[in-house]
């Protein structure tokens, strides 16, 4: 499937999306959720991308920082396609893995982490949340 297109608002591959995220997300199920983010891939907005031959090799990831109360939050998205056009347009496939670790790095740092925030089923979690629901 590399390099197929779906169509719609954006022209992102269609490998950049985890259906199991979705579907757990549109059912509000957080045990669902955690199984998802545990067993697959999540798509993160990227400031500066990996290499193009390597999605998986990260690049540098964006967070958004609240100008008025300094609280930094990580986006996180089940699919590229429900990712807002006023972020950076550039996005990377992250793994449970980097997931953890990247939590962990920053577990004091990021105050929330928003799953699909611009819909079509938005979430909300702490970074300690999800730690736990990984390690789980």
């Amino acid at each position: 499937m590399a390099g197929k297109k779906r169509s719609g608002k954006s022209e992102t591959p269609i490998e950049f999306r985890s259906q199991a995220l979705a579907e757990a997300l549109e059912k509000q199920d957080v045990a669902a959720v955690a199984l998802a983010l545990r067993h697959g891939n999540t798509v993160v907005p990227l400031i500066k991308p990996g290499p193009r031959d390597k999605p998986l090799d990260g690049g540098e990831v964006w967070t958004y920082r609240d100008v008025k109360t300094g609280e930094v939050a990580l986006l996180l998205f089940s699919d590229a396609a429900n990712k807002p056009e006023n972020l950076p347009p550039a996005v990377g496939l992250q793994s449970p893995a980097w997931l953890r670790s990247f939590l962990k790095r920053h577990e004091s740092t990021i105050t929330t982490v928003f799953l699909d925030i611009a819909g079509p089923h938005p979430m909300q979690a702490s970074p300690t949340e999800l730690l736990k629901a990984l390690d789980a």
